[in-house]
């Protein structure tokens, strides 16, 4: 059997101490801090993991300077100790950038004090990160002659930390995670119901695997709803009812080349309030993002969306053409499921909602439902959610048991001592382009990463690049395939990887290398198939 029928049949044979239903960040979180706390843990998502917001962020893990603004200070503490937490124990994955904000005349506040504020948000987040500096605006248009002064009075720079890969690979880590502590986790097959008897304190939820078609029935314990923007509307088809609600906010980012040479995050007030950001993202950029309050879940990208950004963009840079269409690479499109009381008025302050992550628990049903929530606070989450399964006899709770975290410096050491007595560049190539390839491997694959190495020692080939603008070798490919529940090209491509994200979609599906891709994820005979899916979804 391959790995879906092994998961399937592991669903229908055993009783689960806690189902998650969801595989972003707060259900792959939540998956690995209770499956190394030794809980029998499923964890089923009905597309792919972290496809849903989790996979289209501002790739940030910030400590959210501008809930400062709102008065918000022991949220912007706690987001601030979250984010040197990642910092610390996610090296390779959660760097430090530094931010340039610029501050534009008549300004509700004047550079010098968003200069204050941002030394008060240093000393918040412990001094962990390099001081803020306060810019003239002279300074700013020498520092980055790209930024339009004309209108622009001062601003400062301050650091906060971004995702060197991106937000999907991220949650993914801890989806593996959760697999290695020994969770049944699967991704395409959707929950369509779930039943509680009163009497054996059971938890039973019809499921559907979509790739075989085949239904069936997990039991368990306790139920942890973790559905994201979908949260509410399983609490409704299952009679849960929960002190919090989710509105949903529709956030939109443009990929477009390149804008500036230098490794730093622009960041502006853009005309509707909101930070606007300009973000690196290796040899293209990431420019957004919009808020758009939306009263559903399922969002698309509109001529008034890239016009919004667009527009921003060109007003707020001195570039040598206006950005137009024609420059975008590829979109993000996604909501923010921002979590408030039920009766809440919130009319009045949409802007100055937070992510703050809620938690809502049906104690005698043994049910729990975590509402809004960002990667900057996943740890936080997880943490939680061992919490209250502890609280309803789900779980033990050991706080020794360290179970998030890159393997050790030591580790890391000694698999860069191994690769640096090794060639690793493509056949034909002189020298390594960018981040050097011991050390992108590393931040990808982490210990597996040694597997990598391995192919190389048995066949140089094994380092070629089936397509030579994404920086994927074929032994990284294969790897892949083997390890990381990809079911459909678009999983590849835009989760865990970039590829979709810097490649036009039209280049994408006529690109050469794209079947070689297929076949070394999926072997030869499923191949085309796949292709022709893929295609056939990207043209449509």
């Amino acid at each position: 059997m391959n790995w879906r029928d092994n998961a399937v049949s592991e669903l229908e044979q055993t009783q689960f101490d806690v189902l998650i239903l969801g595989g972003g960040i707060n259900g792959a979180v939540a998956a690995a801090a209770l499956a190394a706390q030794g809980v029998s843990v499923a964890l089923i998502e009905r597309g792919d993991f972290a496809a849903g917001s989790s996979s289209n962020s501002s790739n940030l893990a910030w400590g959210g300077i501008k809930y400062m603004e709102s008065g918000e200070w022991l949220l912007v503490r706690k987001l601030c100790q979250s984010r040197n937490h990642l910092m610390r124990h996610y090296p390779s994955a959660v760097k430090e950038i530094r931010f340039l904000t610029t501050i534009s005349k008549g300004f509700r506040w004047p550079p010098f004090f968003i200069y204050m504020g941002s030394l008060l948000y240093w000393f918040i987040g412990a001094c962990a990160t390099k001081a803020p500096r306060y810019l003239t605006a002279n300074s700013i248009g020498k520092e980055e002659p790209i930024i339009n002064t004309d209108n622009v009075s001062g601003g400062t720079e301050y650091s906060d930390c971004y995702l060197p890969g991106n937000d999907a690979r991220f949650v993914y880590r801890f989806i593996a995670d959760a697999d290695g502590y020994g969770a049944t986790v699967i991704n395409y097959v959707a929950a369509s119901g779930s039943t509680f008897d009163e009497g054996s304190k059971i938890w039973s939820t019809t499921a559907t695997d979509s790739v075989s078609g085949r239904s069936f029935t997990i039991k368990s314990k306790g139920i942890i709803n973790a559905c994201g923007a979908y949260v509410d509307s399983y609490n409704a088809n299952v009679g849960i009812s929960t002190k919090h609600r989710h509105l949903f906010s529709k956030g939109v980012h443009l990929i477009v080349p390149r804008l500036t040479e230098h490794e730093r995050i622009m960041a502006f007030f853009a005309s509707d309030g909101r930070l606007f950001f300009i973000i690196p993202m290796g040899n293209l950029t990431c420019i957004g993002t919009t808020d758009t309050p939306v009263n559903d879940p399922h969002t698309v990208v509109t001529d008034e969306d890239r016009e919004f950004i667009l527009d921003n963009a060109n007003q707020l840079l001195r570039l040598p053409q206006p950005l137009s269409k024609a420059d975008i690479v590829a979109e993000r499109c996604g909501v923010r499921p921002l979590a408030v009381q039920r009766g809440k008025d919130t009319a009045n302050d949409w802007l100055a909602l937070s992510r703050r992550h809620q938690v809502d628990c049906d104690v005698n049903k043994n049910f729990i439902s975590v509402f809004g929530g960002k990667i900057t606070d996943c740890v936080n989450v997880g943490a939680e959610l061992v919490d209250y399964c502890a609280e309803l006899g789900l779980a033990k709770r050991d706080s020794s048991i360290k179970w998030y975290g890159e393997p050790s410096a030591e580790s890391r050491q000694r698999f860069l001592d191994r690769a640096a007595g090794m060639q690793l560049l493509e056949p034909g190539v002189s020298q390594p382009i960018g981040e050097p390839v011991a050390e992108r491997w590393w931040r990808r694959f982490g210990e597996s990463a040694h597997t990598l190495l391995d192919a190389v020692e048995k066949d140089g080939d094994a380092l070629c690049r089936p397509m030579q603008n994404a920086d994927y070798c074929r032994c990284e490919i294969q790897l892949m395939g083997q390890k990381e529940f990809i079911v459909e090209l678009d999983d590849f491509l835009r989760r865990r990887t970039k590829i979709a994200l810097s490649i036009p979609s039209k280049e994408l599906i006529a690109h050469p290398g794209l079947i070689e891709v297929a076949t070394l994820l999926f072997g030869e005979d499923a191949a085309s198939e796949k292709v022709r899916h893929y295609t056939a979804r990207i043209s449509a």
